[in-house]
């Protein structure tokens, strides 16, 4: 019978390594996979990724009912309806000859940049959310002369099988001042 060295008695066969390696692979597996599973399924991560949504849904529909072009009024009055629903929606379009007429006769360019936005309020379970923008909105009258100003907005969200939209708009309050009960943007410059 052949007799084993001590360093050959030390050094663990290729079977048991591999096993070893692969038992340390199946832990690691298992731990990631755990530890994936957790926050794929944490309340908070998954509230987080709700309200980044009402937040993104609330500047861009703000955004884009702050700007109305004179020369492609069609398309900023169609972003005007994609933006909103339930009785904002129905304003509007029932407006929409009205605004058309003013913006068209007064020969304006509204364009709005968000500089901030905020989620004031988040129910998801109700499918509600209130955010407050702030804008810098910039008129351009038909004689090309602009004036620029600062606005914030109250805007409230409503989640629909298309996304979250704008239910509600209006001008933030300053000071003492109630906020504005209805919702309807009206054509700047006009």
């Amino acid at each position: 019978m052949a007799r084993l060295t001590a360093a050959a008695r030390r050094r663990p066969s290729g079977t048991a390594a591999t096993g070893l390696a692969a038992a340390l692979a199946c832990a690691f597996a298992v731990w990631t996979g755990g530890s994936w599973y957790a926050v794929a399924h944490d309340e908070r991560a998954a509230f987080a990724r709700t309200r980044d949504e009402v937040l993104q849904a609330g500047e861009q529909g703000v955004q884009n009912m702050n700007t109305l072009d004179h020369a492609d009024l069609a398309h900023g009055l169609d972003l005007w309806e994609e933006s909103a629903t339930g009785d904002l929606l129905k304003e509007l379009k029932d407006s929409r000859k009205q605004f058309a007429r003013q913006v068209e006769s007064a020969g304006t360019t509204t364009t709005a940049k968000v500089l901030s936005g905020a989620v004031t309020e988040l129910d998801e379970r109700a499918g509600r959310a209130r955010v407050m923008v702030a804008l810098r909105i910039t008129v351009v009258a038909a004689d090309r002369r602009s004036n620029t100003k600062d606005s914030r907005m109250l805007g409230e969200l409503t989640r629909t099988p298309a996304g979250w939209k704008l239910s509600r708009l209006g001008q933030a309050p300053v000071g003492d001042a109630p906020a504005p009960a209805s919702g309807t943007p009206t054509p700047s410059g006009s």
